[in-house]
């Protein structure tokens, strides 16, 4: 008797395309999701928001049509909005990891899906750079706040491994530059 294995596969849907998002990123990628969500989520204990890494998709106009990307990084907080693998309210947190195959959707159609919903937080995170872009919604577009690229050579200049970042509506969340790329060779 033959074994089937459902295949598992990760897309989006914006704007009625849909792209596909397999095989998945290199271990970097994962690796600086990992340590963001590892912070963030240890950090929202007890609280009513809630983590998400990589696995609930966002329908950013559920009144409008059936879109959705699927955030590396996101914070929710609204739980009325959580249905089944999905989340339709308004994020107050998102992180997207660059990766070769992402990097344009992430900096131009994603940004503007995530400025046009209202989310007021949105960092774009190169691995490979070792970089941080920050983006802060003012007066209904993004601006960028605050951009990063870790040096840790303590001989440097420029050396900045311990720089803290702290999300801007969560006070309580902060985490040095040198932590977002933990273990990245």
């Amino acid at each position: 008797m033959p074994l089937f294995k459902e295949e598992y596969k990760k897309e989006e849907k914006i704007n009625g395309v849909i792209y596909d998002m397999s095989p998945s990123p290199n271990d970097q990628h994962g690796i600086v999701n990992g340590n963001i969500y590892r912070i963030i989520s240890g950090k929202l204990q007890g609280s009513i928001c809630l983590a998400f890494i990589e696995n609930l998709d966002y329908k950013y106009h559920p009144e409008i049509n059936d879109d959705y990307v699927i955030p590396d990084v996101m914070i929710v907080c609204d739980r009325k909005y959580l249905k089944g693998g999905a989340y339709s309210g308004v994020p107050k947190f998102i992180v997207e990891t660059l990766s070769p195959a992402t990097a344009l959707r992430d900096k131009t159609d994603k940004k503007e899906i995530y400025q046009e919903a209202g989310v007021e937080e949105y960092w774009i995170v190169s691995p490979r750079e070792r970089a941080v872009e920050i983006y802060y919604l003012e007066d209904g577009s993004y601006k960028l706040n605050y951009s990063y690229i870790l040096q840790d050579d303590p001989e440097e200049a420029h050396y900045n491994a311990d720089t803290v970042i702290t999300l801007k509506e969560f006070p309580n969340i902060s985490m040095a530059l040198a932590e977002i790329f933990a273990d990245i060779d």
